[in-house]
């Protein structure tokens, strides 16, 4: 066989993946449809518990240096009456302070490590379908005919994700009936209640929802600004034309400014057209199984469990993933595990921690949401909780992984 781990997507998890693979000495090759990695977007939020997994893979000093580093959110009414603080990270409580980064940024210090371990990146090769699969490996072939034979074959390539159709054939994304529009502006145009912008804000309006703010780039001298729209679900064709009409997303993101106050009248009045993003928020249903049957074929990330961003965890969630997968395959392949037990433990530890994640992301959009918004989304009827985060941000996954391996679940037979 050619590889042993076969990973389909080079977006930030299967380029993750990839590394921690290496570093418990398991070879792979990246395989990516399009000429270059996936680099939609702008800047991701990134919190302790991927941090940590950055930095185990000797990435963290590299994300800490080109990012912007903050601990916290706050959540304030017009006025700027503190309403609650939004923790996203502290070096004395979780060892990192949170970070957002550019997601072309991040993907460059990731594609730099993977040219220095020698790690394959095979471009413009689009995965098909699985063949074959067997109790030792896996043939998959490429859009233009070519098979290959893996070990494990493993979906890093998001939502829609193709190798998903191999496990549940019948599963399509569900649009929310949420979008994210977004754009960046420079920190220095927009004041809050007559002071500069030092930290991500959430300005709430009990009739208009939330206006949303975050400083980036290293020096905090560009923020994103953004809003959630109430929409229904359009084509692939009708959400290109949506983000194409700029003039439509900037009159969005300026009128009712000012039900918001200083912060978004001051932010929105020069929107750069080329700075806006649109995000649909989709998710997926939870998955009854991440892995084939004969266990060869894996799914994780956005493919097995796509998160809106309310809690800004999709990408975190993704990154332990990848970091976990590749643990209890190396224990496996050095004979202390069962591999599908393995897998059942691992899938069952990540769905626990997502199931959290959404659970979260229901309190967030409880407080960002006005009342008549709320019919028909995921935080309709939830009862407001304070928030607490410690669970989140400050998991040790190599030594849960051990505790279970010692408890005696994992004992091969």
């Amino acid at each position: 066989m050619s590889d042993e781990v076969a990973i389909i997507g080079a977006g930030l998890a299967g380029l993750t993946l990839a590394l921690a693979l290496h570093q418990q000495g398991i070879k792979s090759t990246i395989y990516e449809s399009r000429p270059a990695p996936l680099n939609i977007g702008g800047a991701v939020m990134l919190s302790p518990n991927a941090l940590k997994v950055l930095d185990a893979l000797d990435l963290y000093q590299a994300v800490r240096a080109k990012g912007y580093n903050f601990d916290e959110l706050e959540i304030q009414k017009v006025s700027g009456e503190l309403i609650e603080t939004y923790e996203f990270g502290s070096k004395e409580k979780y060892g990192y302070p949170g970070n957002r980064i550019y997601r072309f940024e991040l993907i460059d210090i990731i594609m730099e490590e993977i040219k220095a371990k020698g790690i394959a990146v095979v471009f413009g090769r689009k995965f098909a379908r699985v063949v074959e699969e067997s109790d030792e490996r896996v043939v998959w072939e490429s859009s233009d005919g070519q098979l290959s034979t893996v070990s494990f074959l493993v979906g890093a390539d998001g939502i829609h994700s193709t190798v998903r159709k191999y496990l549940h054939p019948e599963i399509v994304p569900k649009f929310t009936n949420m979008t994210g529009i977004t754009a960046a502006v420079p920190t220095a145009s927009a004041r809050h209640l007559g002071q500069p912008i030092t930290k991500p804000l959430t300005i709430l309006s009990e009739k208009k929802g939330a206006f949303v703010v975050a400083p980036q780039k290293v020096d905090g001298s560009e923020m994103l600004i953004g809003k959630q729209r109430r929409m229904e679900e359009l084509s692939r064709e009708g959400w290109d034309q949506f983000s194409a009409d700029k003039e439509s997303l900037i009159k969005f993101l300026q009128e009712d400014a000012d039900a918001f106050g200083q912060v978004a009248i001051t932010a929105t009045k020069h929107i750069n057209p080329d700075k806006i993003n649109v995000w649909p928020f989709y998710v997926i249903p939870e998955l009854d199984k991440w892995a084939s049957a004969k266990r060869r074929v894996v799914i994780l990330g956005d493919s097995a469990h796509a998160i809106p961003p309310s809690a800004g965890q999709g990408i975190n969630q993704a990154f332990e993933d990848v970091y976990m997968f590749a643990l209890v395959l190396a224990a496996s392949r050095a004979g202390r595990v069962d591999f599908p037990d393995a897998l059942t433990f691992w899938q069952d530890y990540r769905q626990g921690r997502v199931n959290k994640v959404l659970e979260l992301n229901k309190q967030i959009d409880l407080r960002r949401l006005p009342k008549d918004q709320l019919v028909g989304v995921m935080a309709e009827g939830v009862a407001r909780q304070d928030f607490d985060f410690t669970w989140l941000y400050a998991p040790d996954f190599k030594a849960d992984i051990e505790n279970w391996i010692k408890s005696g679940g994992a004992a091969k037979a």
